[in-house]
Protein backbone atom coordinates (compact mmCIF):
# COMPACT_ATOMS: atom_id res chain seq x y z
CA UNK A 1 0.00 0.00 0.00
CA UNK A 2 2.89 2.54 0.65
CA UNK A 3 4.82 1.83 -2.58
CA UNK A 4 0.84 2.67 -4.04
CA UNK A 5 1.03 5.62 -2.45
CA UNK A 6 4.28 6.87 -3.27
CA UNK A 7 4.01 6.20 -6.54
CA UNK A 8 0.90 7.86 -7.12
CA UNK A 9 2.12 11.24 -5.15
CA UNK A 10 4.81 10.99 -7.97
CA UNK A 11 2.41 10.46 -10.45
CA UNK A 12 0.38 13.48 -9.50
CA UNK A 13 3.18 15.62 -9.29
CA UNK A 14 4.67 14.53 -12.73
CA UNK A 15 1.03 14.98 -14.23
CA UNK A 16 0.93 18.44 -13.13
CA UNK A 17 3.92 19.79 -15.12
CA UNK A 18 2.55 18.44 -18.19
CA UNK A 19 0.94 21.56 -19.15
CA UNK A 20 3.29 23.97 -17.48
CA UNK A 21 5.90 23.09 -19.73
CA UNK A 22 6.27 23.97 -23.63
CA UNK A 23 7.57 20.74 -26.10
CA UNK A 24 11.32 20.01 -24.96
CA UNK A 25 13.56 19.05 -28.12
CA UNK A 26 12.84 15.96 -29.15
CA UNK A 27 9.42 15.65 -28.52
CA UNK A 28 8.01 16.77 -31.91
CA UNK A 29 9.88 14.11 -33.11
CA UNK A 30 9.40 11.35 -31.09
CA UNK A 31 5.16 11.70 -31.67
CA UNK A 32 6.39 12.09 -35.02
CA UNK A 33 7.74 8.81 -35.59
CA UNK A 34 5.40 6.83 -33.26
CA UNK A 35 2.55 8.56 -34.75
CA UNK A 36 3.86 6.87 -38.16
CA UNK A 37 3.86 3.35 -37.03
CA UNK A 38 0.93 3.87 -35.87
CA UNK A 39 -0.40 4.79 -38.60
CA UNK A 40 1.03 3.63 -41.29
CA UNK A 41 2.43 0.80 -40.15
CA UNK A 42 5.73 1.52 -41.40
CA UNK A 43 9.12 3.40 -39.15
CA UNK A 44 11.49 5.33 -41.20
CA UNK A 45 10.88 8.87 -40.72
CA UNK A 46 13.87 8.68 -38.26
CA UNK A 47 14.88 5.33 -37.00
CA UNK A 48 17.54 6.38 -34.72
CA UNK A 49 15.66 5.27 -31.91
CA UNK A 50 13.68 2.02 -31.38
CA UNK A 51 10.06 2.37 -31.63
CA UNK A 52 8.80 1.22 -28.26
CA UNK A 53 8.70 4.52 -26.26
CA UNK A 54 7.75 6.55 -29.32
CA UNK A 55 4.37 4.54 -30.16
CA UNK A 56 3.76 4.81 -26.29
CA UNK A 57 3.94 8.37 -26.68
CA UNK A 58 1.79 8.61 -29.85
CA UNK A 59 -1.10 6.43 -29.20
CA UNK A 60 -3.27 8.29 -26.76
CA UNK A 61 -3.24 10.97 -29.35
CA UNK A 62 -3.85 8.74 -31.86
CA UNK A 63 -6.56 7.03 -30.14
CA UNK A 64 -8.27 10.54 -29.65
CA UNK A 65 -8.01 11.40 -33.40
CA UNK A 66 -5.06 12.85 -34.37
CA UNK A 67 -3.32 11.75 -37.29
CA UNK A 68 0.00 11.87 -39.52
CA UNK A 69 0.49 14.93 -41.57
CA UNK A 70 2.83 13.51 -44.31
CA UNK A 71 5.43 16.42 -43.79
CA UNK A 72 9.24 15.53 -45.38
CA UNK A 73 10.97 16.45 -42.60
CA UNK A 74 10.03 14.58 -39.01
CA UNK A 75 10.22 17.73 -37.20
CA UNK A 76 7.94 19.32 -39.28
CA UNK A 77 5.92 16.37 -39.10
CA UNK A 78 5.93 16.21 -35.16
CA UNK A 79 5.17 20.11 -35.29
CA UNK A 80 1.95 20.21 -37.58
CA UNK A 81 0.89 16.60 -35.54
CA UNK A 82 1.28 18.76 -32.14
CA UNK A 83 -1.00 22.25 -33.86
CA UNK A 84 -2.95 19.48 -35.73
CA UNK A 85 -7.32 20.94 -34.84
CA UNK A 86 -5.70 23.40 -32.84
CA UNK A 87 -5.81 21.71 -29.61
CA UNK A 88 -1.74 21.78 -28.57
CA UNK A 89 -1.78 21.18 -24.99
CA UNK A 90 -3.90 18.55 -25.02
CA UNK A 91 -2.05 16.54 -27.70
CA UNK A 92 0.98 17.51 -25.23
CA UNK A 93 -0.73 16.59 -22.35
CA UNK A 94 -1.65 12.90 -23.96
CA UNK A 95 1.41 12.21 -25.47
CA UNK A 96 3.60 12.93 -22.13
CA UNK A 97 0.62 10.61 -20.21
CA UNK A 98 1.52 8.49 -22.60
CA UNK A 99 5.28 8.21 -20.77
CA UNK A 100 3.81 7.60 -17.53
CA UNK A 101 3.92 3.54 -17.86
CA UNK A 102 7.64 3.60 -18.16
CA UNK A 103 7.47 5.87 -14.62
CA UNK A 104 5.48 3.11 -12.86
CA UNK A 105 7.10 -0.09 -14.33
CA UNK A 106 10.56 1.76 -12.65
CA UNK A 107 8.95 2.09 -9.58
CA UNK A 108 7.60 -1.63 -10.07
CA UNK A 109 11.24 -2.74 -10.97
CA UNK A 110 13.27 -0.80 -7.59
CA UNK A 111 10.18 -2.39 -5.44
CA UNK A 112 10.46 -5.76 -6.52
CA UNK A 113 14.08 -6.21 -6.74
CA UNK A 114 14.89 -4.32 -3.32
CA UNK A 115 12.27 -6.82 -1.76
CA UNK A 116 13.33 -9.65 -3.63
CA UNK A 117 16.91 -9.61 -2.09
CA UNK A 118 17.12 -7.20 1.27
CA UNK A 119 12.72 -7.62 2.65
CA UNK A 120 9.82 -5.51 2.24
CA UNK A 121 10.93 -2.81 4.20
CA UNK A 122 13.73 -2.20 2.38
CA UNK A 123 12.10 -2.02 -0.75
CA UNK A 124 9.58 0.28 0.24
CA UNK A 125 12.66 2.74 1.24
CA UNK A 126 14.08 2.23 -2.06
CA UNK A 127 10.57 3.31 -4.06
CA UNK A 128 10.46 6.12 -1.77
CA UNK A 129 13.66 7.57 -2.83
CA UNK A 130 13.36 6.76 -6.55
CA UNK A 131 9.90 8.57 -6.61
CA UNK A 132 11.67 11.51 -5.20
CA UNK A 133 15.05 12.13 -7.23
CA UNK A 134 14.36 15.46 -9.30
CA UNK A 135 16.09 14.20 -12.65
CA UNK A 136 13.89 10.96 -12.04
CA UNK A 137 10.29 13.20 -12.52
CA UNK A 138 11.63 15.59 -15.34
CA UNK A 139 12.28 12.83 -17.56
CA UNK A 140 9.07 11.26 -16.23
CA UNK A 141 7.06 14.29 -17.47
CA UNK A 142 8.44 14.06 -20.93
CA UNK A 143 7.39 12.44 -23.90
CA UNK A 144 11.19 11.17 -24.42
CA UNK A 145 12.58 8.19 -24.47
CA UNK A 146 14.64 7.81 -21.14
CA UNK A 147 12.38 6.96 -18.41
CA UNK A 148 11.24 4.03 -21.03
CA UNK A 149 14.84 2.54 -21.01
CA UNK A 150 15.74 3.47 -17.72
CA UNK A 151 12.50 0.68 -16.53
CA UNK A 152 12.90 -1.29 -19.42
CA UNK A 153 16.76 -2.19 -18.96
CA UNK A 154 15.62 -2.38 -14.72
CA UNK A 155 13.08 -4.67 -15.71
CA UNK A 156 15.30 -7.02 -18.60
CA UNK A 157 18.54 -6.99 -15.55
CA UNK A 158 16.11 -8.28 -12.80
CA UNK A 159 14.35 -10.52 -14.88
CA UNK A 160 17.86 -12.10 -15.88
CA UNK A 161 19.18 -12.27 -12.49
CA UNK A 162 15.63 -14.06 -11.42
CA UNK A 163 16.68 -16.52 -14.81
CA UNK A 164 20.03 -16.94 -13.46
CA UNK A 165 18.64 -18.28 -10.13
CA UNK A 166 16.42 -21.02 -11.48
CA UNK A 167 16.72 -21.18 -15.00
CA UNK A 168 12.86 -22.69 -16.03
CA UNK A 169 10.96 -22.03 -19.16
CA UNK A 170 8.79 -19.88 -17.74
CA UNK A 171 11.71 -17.10 -16.21
CA UNK A 172 13.49 -17.32 -19.45
CA UNK A 173 10.10 -16.57 -21.44
CA UNK A 174 9.66 -13.14 -19.23
CA UNK A 175 13.47 -12.42 -19.33
CA UNK A 176 13.25 -12.79 -23.11
CA UNK A 177 10.09 -10.09 -23.41
CA UNK A 178 11.77 -7.92 -20.73
CA UNK A 179 15.02 -7.73 -23.28
CA UNK A 180 13.21 -7.24 -26.15
CA UNK A 181 11.38 -3.95 -24.31
CA UNK A 182 14.89 -3.30 -23.09
CA UNK A 183 16.17 -3.49 -26.76
CA UNK A 184 13.11 -1.62 -28.33
CA UNK A 185 13.26 0.92 -25.91
CA UNK A 186 17.22 2.57 -26.78
CA UNK A 187 19.83 1.36 -28.48
CA UNK A 188 22.09 2.29 -25.31
CA UNK A 189 20.21 -0.61 -24.25
CA UNK A 190 22.99 -2.69 -26.44
CA UNK A 191 25.67 -2.31 -24.38
CA UNK A 192 24.24 -0.99 -21.22
CA UNK A 193 22.56 -4.74 -20.69
CA UNK A 194 26.01 -6.69 -21.50
CA UNK A 195 28.19 -4.35 -20.17
CA UNK A 196 26.08 -4.86 -16.79
CA UNK A 197 25.56 -8.99 -17.23
CA UNK A 198 29.54 -9.21 -17.20
CA UNK A 199 30.33 -6.96 -14.36
CA UNK A 200 27.55 -8.89 -12.53
CA UNK A 201 29.52 -12.02 -13.70
CA UNK A 202 32.82 -10.66 -12.63
CA UNK A 203 31.59 -9.98 -8.98
CA UNK A 204 30.08 -13.62 -8.48
CA UNK A 205 33.27 -14.87 -9.54
CA UNK A 206 34.70 -12.79 -7.02
CA UNK A 207 32.40 -13.38 -4.53
CA UNK A 208 31.61 -17.14 -4.69
CA UNK A 209 35.00 -18.06 -6.57
CA UNK A 210 33.18 -21.51 -8.11
CA UNK A 211 35.49 -23.79 -9.78
CA UNK A 212 35.77 -24.28 -13.90
CA UNK A 213 33.11 -27.71 -12.96
CA UNK A 214 31.01 -25.74 -11.42
CA UNK A 215 31.00 -22.99 -14.25
CA UNK A 216 30.49 -25.86 -16.51
CA UNK A 217 27.70 -27.48 -15.02
CA UNK A 218 25.88 -23.80 -14.20
CA UNK A 219 26.30 -23.12 -18.14
CA UNK A 220 24.78 -26.41 -19.47
CA UNK A 221 21.94 -26.22 -16.90
CA UNK A 222 21.03 -22.55 -18.60
CA UNK A 223 21.49 -23.38 -21.62
CA UNK A 224 18.58 -24.36 -23.05
CA UNK A 225 16.71 -21.80 -21.51
CA UNK A 226 18.90 -19.24 -22.33
CA UNK A 227 18.01 -19.80 -26.17
CA UNK A 228 15.05 -19.87 -25.23
CA UNK A 229 15.26 -16.32 -23.80
CA UNK A 230 17.18 -15.20 -26.86
CA UNK A 231 14.41 -16.83 -29.47
CA UNK A 232 11.54 -14.83 -27.86
CA UNK A 233 13.74 -11.73 -27.77
CA UNK A 234 14.36 -11.37 -31.31
CA UNK A 235 10.74 -13.01 -32.18
CA UNK A 236 9.48 -10.26 -30.20
CA UNK A 237 11.50 -7.48 -31.90
CA UNK A 238 10.91 -8.57 -35.23
CA UNK A 239 7.42 -9.01 -34.43
CA UNK A 240 7.22 -5.09 -33.18
CA UNK A 241 8.50 -4.20 -36.89
CA UNK A 242 5.78 -6.48 -38.54
CA UNK A 243 8.74 -8.97 -39.21
CA UNK A 244 9.96 -6.79 -42.07
CA UNK A 245 12.81 -8.05 -44.37
CA UNK A 246 15.11 -5.54 -46.12
CA UNK A 247 18.19 -3.92 -47.20
CA UNK A 248 19.81 -1.68 -44.53
CA UNK A 249 21.14 1.83 -46.54
CA UNK A 250 24.65 1.94 -46.35
CA UNK A 251 25.38 -2.06 -45.38
CA UNK A 252 24.31 -3.26 -48.44
CA UNK A 253 22.89 -6.27 -46.31
CA UNK A 254 19.49 -7.59 -46.32
CA UNK A 255 18.21 -8.58 -42.76
CA UNK A 256 14.70 -8.74 -41.05
CA UNK A 257 13.92 -6.13 -38.83
CA UNK A 258 16.23 -3.82 -41.18
CA UNK A 259 14.73 -0.55 -39.73
CA UNK A 260 16.30 -1.73 -36.17
CA UNK A 261 19.65 -2.20 -37.72
CA UNK A 262 19.65 1.67 -39.85
CA UNK A 263 18.60 2.72 -36.39
CA UNK A 264 21.72 1.14 -34.84
CA UNK A 265 23.86 2.46 -38.02
CA UNK A 266 22.36 6.12 -37.33
CA UNK A 267 23.15 5.99 -33.90
CA UNK A 268 26.55 4.75 -34.74
CA UNK A 269 27.14 7.16 -36.88
CA UNK A 270 25.89 9.84 -34.49
CA UNK A 271 28.49 9.13 -31.96
CA UNK A 272 31.13 8.96 -34.81
CA UNK A 273 30.16 12.40 -35.49
CA UNK A 274 29.82 13.69 -31.81
CA UNK A 275 27.29 16.11 -30.69
CA UNK A 276 27.63 20.11 -29.31
CA UNK A 277 28.26 19.86 -26.06
CA UNK A 278 29.06 21.98 -22.75
CA UNK A 279 30.23 20.79 -19.31
CA UNK A 280 31.65 23.55 -16.57
CA UNK A 281 32.21 26.62 -19.18
CA UNK A 282 33.71 24.27 -22.28
CA UNK A 283 32.22 23.60 -25.23
CA UNK A 284 32.93 20.47 -27.12
CA UNK A 285 32.23 18.44 -29.79
CA UNK A 286 33.03 14.92 -28.70
CA UNK A 287 32.33 14.94 -25.24
CA UNK A 288 34.71 14.34 -21.96
CA UNK A 289 34.98 10.89 -20.05
CA UNK A 290 33.76 12.15 -17.33
CA UNK A 291 31.44 13.76 -18.24
CA UNK A 292 28.50 11.79 -16.56
CA UNK A 293 30.18 11.39 -13.20
CA UNK A 294 30.16 15.06 -12.89
CA UNK A 295 26.09 15.44 -14.19
CA UNK A 296 25.46 12.94 -11.75
CA UNK A 297 27.11 14.89 -8.75
CA UNK A 298 26.18 17.73 -10.04
CA UNK A 299 22.19 16.46 -10.20
CA UNK A 300 21.75 14.13 -7.84
CA UNK A 301 20.45 15.34 -4.47
CA UNK A 302 23.16 15.71 -1.54
CA UNK A 303 20.70 13.88 0.87
CA UNK A 304 20.33 10.99 -1.65
CA UNK A 305 24.56 11.01 -2.18
CA UNK A 306 25.11 10.54 1.71
CA UNK A 307 22.48 7.81 1.52
CA UNK A 308 24.10 5.69 -1.40
CA UNK A 309 27.50 6.28 0.27
CA UNK A 310 26.51 4.76 3.70
CA UNK A 311 24.85 2.35 1.31
CA UNK A 312 27.61 1.80 -0.19
CA UNK A 313 29.79 0.72 3.17
CA UNK A 314 27.14 -1.60 4.02
CA UNK A 315 27.58 -3.16 -0.08
CA UNK A 316 31.26 -3.36 0.96
CA UNK A 317 30.66 -5.02 4.48
CA UNK A 318 29.04 -7.53 2.47
CA UNK A 319 30.98 -7.84 -0.57
CA UNK A 320 31.18 -11.76 0.30
CA UNK A 321 27.39 -11.73 -0.65
CA UNK A 322 26.76 -11.21 -4.00
CA UNK A 323 22.82 -9.74 -3.98
CA UNK A 324 24.78 -6.85 -2.43
CA UNK A 325 26.78 -6.37 -5.43
CA UNK A 326 24.18 -6.62 -8.11
CA UNK A 327 23.13 -3.02 -8.30
CA UNK A 328 26.68 -1.66 -8.02
CA UNK A 329 26.98 -4.24 -11.32
CA UNK A 330 23.87 -2.71 -13.16
CA UNK A 331 24.93 1.06 -12.01
CA UNK A 332 28.97 0.47 -13.52
CA UNK A 333 26.91 -0.84 -16.49
CA UNK A 334 25.70 1.78 -17.80
CA UNK A 335 28.12 4.46 -16.75
CA UNK A 336 31.21 3.05 -17.92
CA UNK A 337 30.08 2.34 -21.34
CA UNK A 338 28.39 5.55 -21.82
CA UNK A 339 31.57 7.27 -20.08
CA UNK A 340 33.11 6.58 -23.89
CA UNK A 341 30.46 7.92 -25.78
CA UNK A 342 31.22 10.96 -27.87
CA UNK A 343 27.42 12.44 -27.19
CA UNK A 344 27.19 14.69 -24.21
CA UNK A 345 23.89 16.42 -23.74
CA UNK A 346 22.40 14.65 -20.49
CA UNK A 347 22.26 12.99 -17.58
CA UNK A 348 19.08 11.19 -18.52
CA UNK A 349 21.53 9.32 -21.28
CA UNK A 350 22.40 7.43 -17.92
CA UNK A 351 19.12 7.57 -15.70
CA UNK A 352 19.22 3.87 -15.54
CA UNK A 353 22.04 4.75 -12.53
CA UNK A 354 18.89 6.32 -10.28
CA UNK A 355 17.27 2.55 -10.03
CA UNK A 356 20.78 1.41 -8.33
CA UNK A 357 21.12 4.60 -6.63
CA UNK A 358 17.63 3.93 -5.14
CA UNK A 359 18.58 0.37 -4.52
CA UNK A 360 22.03 1.21 -2.39
CA UNK A 361 20.40 4.71 -0.41
CA UNK A 362 17.31 2.28 0.71
CA UNK A 363 20.47 -0.75 2.22
CA UNK A 364 22.11 2.67 3.65
CA UNK A 365 19.17 3.82 5.14
CA UNK A 366 17.85 0.95 6.30
CA UNK A 367 21.78 0.29 8.36
CA UNK A 368 20.84 3.49 9.89
CA UNK A 369 17.48 2.97 11.27
CA UNK A 370 19.32 -0.60 12.59
CA UNK A 371 22.09 1.03 14.16
CA UNK A 372 19.50 3.97 15.86
CA UNK A 373 19.12 1.72 18.82
CA UNK A 374 22.73 1.91 19.67
CA UNK A 375 23.92 5.16 18.40
CA UNK A 376 21.53 7.60 19.29
CA UNK A 377 22.17 10.56 16.66
CA UNK A 378 21.66 7.92 13.73
CA UNK A 379 17.87 7.88 13.76
CA UNK A 380 17.86 11.85 13.77
CA UNK A 381 20.89 11.36 10.88
CA UNK A 382 18.48 9.12 8.81
CA UNK A 383 15.25 11.47 9.37
CA UNK A 384 16.85 15.08 8.67
CA UNK A 385 18.19 13.14 5.36
CA UNK A 386 15.09 11.54 4.13
CA UNK A 387 13.02 15.27 5.10
CA UNK A 388 16.13 16.98 3.06
CA UNK A 389 15.66 14.83 0.00
CA UNK A 390 12.01 15.30 -0.07
CA UNK A 391 12.58 18.97 0.76
CA UNK A 392 14.62 19.00 -2.22
CA UNK A 393 11.66 17.74 -5.08
CA UNK A 394 8.76 19.97 -3.08
CA UNK A 395 11.03 23.44 -3.13
CA UNK A 396 11.98 22.69 -7.05
CA UNK A 397 8.45 21.66 -8.36
CA UNK A 398 7.37 21.82 -11.37
CA UNK A 399 11.01 23.04 -12.26
CA UNK A 400 12.52 19.34 -12.44
CA UNK A 401 15.16 19.83 -15.71
CA UNK A 402 17.05 22.91 -14.23
CA UNK A 403 17.47 21.00 -10.97
CA UNK A 404 21.13 20.98 -9.54
CA UNK A 405 21.86 20.46 -5.89
CA UNK A 406 23.31 22.40 -3.28
CA UNK A 407 27.02 22.19 -4.50
CA UNK A 408 26.92 23.65 -7.51
CA UNK A 409 27.15 27.63 -7.45
CA UNK A 410 25.51 29.88 -9.55
CA UNK A 411 24.74 30.42 -12.47
CA UNK A 412 24.51 27.02 -13.12
CA UNK A 413 24.03 26.90 -16.82
CA UNK A 414 28.03 27.13 -16.90
CA UNK A 415 28.05 23.57 -15.36
CA UNK A 416 25.91 22.10 -17.71
CA UNK A 417 23.31 23.02 -20.25
CA UNK A 418 21.23 21.28 -22.96
CA UNK A 419 18.50 18.69 -21.41
CA UNK A 420 20.05 19.18 -17.78
CA UNK A 421 19.27 22.65 -17.67
CA UNK A 422 17.58 24.35 -20.94
CA UNK A 423 15.63 21.66 -23.14
CA UNK A 424 13.39 24.37 -24.43
CA UNK A 425 10.87 23.84 -22.13
CA UNK A 426 10.11 27.45 -20.90
CA UNK A 427 8.75 29.01 -23.73
CA UNK A 428 5.32 29.36 -23.16
CA UNK A 429 6.73 31.10 -19.72
CA UNK A 430 8.74 33.61 -22.48
CA UNK A 431 5.54 33.57 -24.52
CA UNK A 432 3.42 34.47 -21.66
CA UNK A 433 5.54 37.06 -20.58
CA UNK A 434 6.26 38.69 -23.90
CA UNK A 435 2.52 39.28 -24.53
CA UNK A 436 2.73 40.80 -20.77
CA UNK A 437 5.49 43.09 -22.42
CA UNK A 438 3.49 44.17 -25.14
CA UNK A 439 6.52 42.41 -27.89
CA UNK A 440 5.23 42.99 -31.26
CA UNK A 441 8.30 40.65 -32.18
CA UNK A 442 10.84 38.83 -30.99
CA UNK A 443 14.68 37.35 -31.92
CA UNK A 444 14.83 33.57 -31.00
CA UNK A 445 16.02 30.58 -32.68
CA UNK A 446 18.33 29.62 -34.93
CA UNK A 447 18.83 31.49 -38.58
CA UNK A 448 17.00 29.43 -41.09
CA UNK A 449 15.03 27.63 -38.44
CA UNK A 450 11.83 25.77 -39.82
CA UNK A 451 10.08 25.80 -36.22
CA UNK A 452 9.18 29.77 -36.39
CA UNK A 453 5.47 28.93 -37.71
CA UNK A 454 4.93 25.96 -35.73
CA UNK A 455 6.23 28.08 -32.35
CA UNK A 456 4.31 30.97 -33.02
CA UNK A 457 1.04 28.92 -33.12
CA UNK A 458 2.59 27.22 -30.06
CA UNK A 459 3.21 27.79 -26.84
CA UNK A 460 2.58 31.37 -28.88
CA UNK A 461 5.21 33.54 -29.40
CA UNK A 462 5.35 36.70 -31.11
CA UNK A 463 6.68 36.92 -34.60
CA UNK A 464 10.10 35.47 -34.60
CA UNK A 465 13.07 36.44 -36.19
CA UNK A 466 16.00 34.55 -36.01
CA UNK A 467 19.03 35.74 -34.17
CA UNK A 468 22.56 36.37 -36.31
CA UNK A 469 24.90 36.56 -33.95
CA UNK A 470 26.84 38.86 -35.62
CA UNK A 471 24.06 41.35 -36.57
CA UNK A 472 22.48 43.10 -33.50
CA UNK A 473 18.44 43.30 -33.50
CA UNK A 474 16.27 45.90 -32.11
CA UNK A 475 13.31 44.87 -29.10
CA UNK A 476 13.33 42.10 -27.51
CA UNK A 477 16.10 39.10 -28.08
CA UNK A 478 15.49 35.52 -25.81
CA UNK A 479 18.64 33.62 -25.62
CA UNK A 480 18.67 30.04 -24.79
CA UNK A 481 21.79 29.06 -22.76
CA UNK A 482 22.02 25.90 -24.66
CA UNK A 483 22.17 27.47 -28.20
CA UNK A 484 24.71 30.09 -26.57
CA UNK A 485 27.12 27.79 -24.65
CA UNK A 486 27.40 25.09 -26.82
CA UNK A 487 27.03 27.11 -30.14
CA UNK A 488 27.04 30.60 -30.18
CA UNK A 489 24.11 30.23 -32.41
CA UNK A 490 26.14 29.43 -34.90
CA UNK A 491 29.24 30.91 -34.63
CA UNK A 492 30.22 27.19 -33.05
CA UNK A 493 33.71 28.94 -31.25
CA UNK A 494 35.57 28.84 -34.74
CA UNK A 495 36.23 32.65 -34.61
CA UNK A 496 38.11 33.30 -31.27
CA UNK A 497 37.61 37.10 -31.36
CA UNK A 498 33.80 37.29 -32.30
CA UNK A 499 30.77 36.82 -29.70
CA UNK A 500 27.46 37.58 -30.15
CA UNK A 501 26.63 40.64 -29.83
CA UNK A 502 23.97 40.66 -27.13
CA UNK A 503 26.90 38.97 -24.36
CA UNK A 504 27.88 42.86 -24.59
CA UNK A 505 24.60 43.76 -22.97
CA UNK A 506 23.24 43.29 -19.72
CA UNK A 507 19.89 40.60 -19.19
CA UNK A 508 16.56 42.35 -18.98
CA UNK A 509 15.22 39.61 -17.34
CA UNK A 510 15.51 35.78 -17.11
CA UNK A 511 12.23 33.89 -17.74
CA UNK A 512 12.71 30.39 -16.41
CA UNK A 513 16.03 29.54 -17.78
CA UNK A 514 15.90 31.89 -21.12
CA UNK A 515 17.75 35.14 -20.56
CA UNK A 516 15.67 38.11 -22.21
CA UNK A 517 17.61 41.17 -23.76
CA UNK A 518 16.25 44.36 -24.84
CA UNK A 519 16.93 47.18 -27.48
CA UNK A 520 15.18 50.36 -27.67
CA UNK A 521 13.56 50.61 -31.24
CA UNK A 522 15.77 52.98 -33.00
CA UNK A 523 18.97 52.79 -31.18
CA UNK A 524 20.58 50.91 -33.95
CA UNK A 525 19.99 53.10 -36.35
CA UNK A 526 21.22 56.28 -33.97
CA UNK A 527 24.34 54.59 -33.50
CA UNK A 528 24.77 54.21 -36.81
Amino acid sequence: MLVLCFAGIASARIISTYNVFSTTGDEPAHVACGLQYLTDHVYYYETQHPPLTRVMIALLPYLAGTRTQHKDRFQTEGWAIITYQHHPEKTVFLMRLGNLPFFLLGCWVVFAWTKRYFGAAAGVIATALFTMIPTVLAHAGLATTDMGLASCLGAAFLTMLIWMEEPTMKRAVIFGCCTALALLSKFTSLGFLPAGAAIAFLFYLAAERPGMAKLKALARDRAASFGVAIAVCLFAVWGVFFFSVGKVPFWNVTLPAWEYFDGIRIALLHNTLGHPAYLLGEPRRYGWWYYFPVGLAAKTPIALLLLVFAGLWVCWRNRKRLIYALPLAFALGILLPAMSGNVNIGVRHVLPVYLAFSIVGALGLVEMLRRSSTVKWMGAAAGLLVVWLAATGALHHPDYIPYFNELVPFPQDRVLCDSDYDWGQDLKRVAARLHQLGATQVNYGYVGSSDNAFLEAYPGLPPITNIHPLKPAEGWTAVCPTFDHATQYGLEYRYPDLKPWYTMLPVKERVGTVDLYYVAPGSLADKK
